[in-house]
């Protein structure tokens, strides 16, 4: 099937190549009854114009970035990413934008990406995910002058806007939640270590134990998978005293861990309280259904994505506050067995 060109057009229309570009682009220089017919002419060949020529009118390819740096396989499994996406799409979508998506388990793959793509044009802006304490990405994303948002902050943003939700308030929220139950001995399965919103979680932990008188409060880093969330789960249920409640930094690692106490023969939520971040289907289908941090993360992306857009026609960068992340109580969690 030929591709159906501009010059298609003006013969079908009956204009010249000339008058085609400018009703196809919107600019003066043809009638009104000129544009309208060429514009139908153009719907009837089902025309749609080339990112290339695109890129050549006004330097957008209509493609942005976003490389995430974790292992292919937990993507599949970790609804987070999943919703985050399907946020972000959805803005792009409405926009005739389409995401270029890259994986690696290499950071300094991941910045000779960014660089590569600036110099080829391939994207006209990137979402930078999994911000890092120190992180070196940020630095060089300035250095190329790359337009970015970053799905994280406030801290670690260098000149970068983010988007980010105050995880510090929902983390302290839970501690408080956990101690009016009676919970003297509370564990945390982190996530990566070297993640801004992985210490910031725990700042938030350590301030709200201090001020409601806890004393016992443990944490174990993993990478988020489900298999390193039922080991660090083991480890915590095999010492003496055990912790009488764990909160874990995803839904995977939670369910996960719920597995491990059924396993182990632990009462879930008399002899052990779960909480999980984030609220997703998974949550809401094992028995008892787990209490969860939860938080509309489709919205987010698509603030990330809204925002990233609205710097390429222009306007200023602005960081976004997000909504605040809210504690949905449901049946793991209850009072500690006497």
């Amino acid at each position: 099937m030929k591709r159906v060109t501009i010059a298609d057009i003006a013969r079908a229309a009956g204009v010249s190549k000339g008058a085609v570009s400018y009703a196809l682009n919107g600019r003066p220089g043809v009638s009104e009854e000129t544009r309208r017919r060429i514009l139908a002419v153009a719907d009837q060949f089902g025309w749609h114009p080339s990112s290339a020529a695109r890129a050549l009118s006004d330097g957008r390819t209509g493609v942005l970035g976003m490389i995430v740096d974790r292992p292919a396989r937990t993507l599949g499994i970790e609804s987070f990413f999943m919703q985050l996406i399907s946020g972000i799409e959805a803005t792009l979508s409405e926009h005739d934008v389409s995401l270029l998506l890259q994986v690696t388990e290499d950071p300094e793959r991941e910045i000779a990406t960014y660089r590569r793509w600036w110099a080829q044009r391939r994207v006209d802006g990137v979402i930078l995910v999994d911000l890092r304490r120190d992180d070196p990405r940020v630095p060089v994303l300035e250095e190329l002058n790359l337009p970015c948002v970053i799905i994280g902050g406030p801290n670690g943003l260098g000149s970068l806007p983010g988007v980010w939700a105050d995880d510090a308030a929902v983390t302290t929220s839970v501690v408080e939640y956990l101690a009016a139950l009676g919970h003297q001995r509370i564990a945390r399965v982190a996530g990566l270590a070297d993640l801004w919103h992985t210490a910031l979680r725990g700042q938030a932990v350590s301030a709200a134990a201090d001020r409601v008188g806890l004393t016992d409060v443990t944490t174990v880093y993993t990478d988020y998978t489900g298999e390193e969330g039922a080991r660090a789960t083991r480890t915590l249920l095999s010492r003496r005293p055990s912790p009488t409640a764990i909160i874990y930094d995803n839904d995977t690692m939670a369910v996960a861990g719920l597995s491990v106490a059924h396993e182990m023969g632990i009462a879930i939520p008399h002899q052990l309280s779960i909480v999980a971040w984030d609220d997703s289907p998974l949550c809401q289908l094992v028995h008892p259904q787990l209490s969860a941090v939860s938080r509309d993360i489709a919205a987010y992306g698509a603030h990330a994505a809204a925002q990233l857009l609205k710097i390429l026609d222009g306007m200023p960068m602005r960081s976004f506050q997000d909504t605040t992340p809210q504690l949905l109580p449901r049946g793991s969690t209850a009072p500690p067995a006497a």
